[in-house]
């Protein structure tokens, strides 16, 4: 999987980058998504993740993740077969404000939260939500056991 990497903050350690690419590929290959999948992970401020947040979901206020899914079929669509086409996932936005602000919060550390926000929205292009309780039930136990199985505990 082609994990395409964007750092607007300039702020994050090269540490930091490559541990986020491991546990999306480890997230990857625990819900079997394909080899030739793509994502992008962009790190940003409070400032611009508010800016997307109020345009695109009608929130006018910082969040720490935001996913916006390109692999969701729509009704009548054709789908294109016998073609070597990546399979775009989408893209996933991350506050670097926010999952710092989060992790003291929480009391666990900075690089916990980042890879917590990166499964999170990951989780989120492959389908998973979490408007209802059964669904919320589902995707954090999934984060929470995927997270575990990494190495990364609370």
């Amino acid at each position: 999987m082609n994990v395409d990497f964007h750092d607007q903050t300039n702020t994050i350690e090269s540490d930091y980058v490559d541990l986020l690419k491991r546990v999306l590929h480890f997230t990857a290959e625990k819900e079997d998504v394909s080899s030739n999948a793509e994502l992008s992970v962009t790190l940003v401020t409070n400032n611009e993740i508010q800016t997307i947040n109020r345009d695109y979901r009608g929130k006018d206020k910082p969040t720490d993740v935001i996913s916006f899914a390109l692999e969701e079929q729509v009704e009548e669509e054709v789908t294109i077969k016998g073609a070597e086409i990546p399979v775009a996932l989408g893209d996933i936005i991350i506050s670097v404000e926010k999952a710092k602000e989060q992790a003291t919060d929480y009391g666990h550390s900075f690089k916990r939260e980042l890879a917590f926000l990166a499964v999170h929205g990951f989780l989120h292009l492959l389908g998973y939500d979490h408007m209802t309780e059964d669904e919320e039930k589902q995707m954090f136990q999934k984060q929470e056991t995927i997270l575990g199985e990494f190495g990364i505990e609370r």
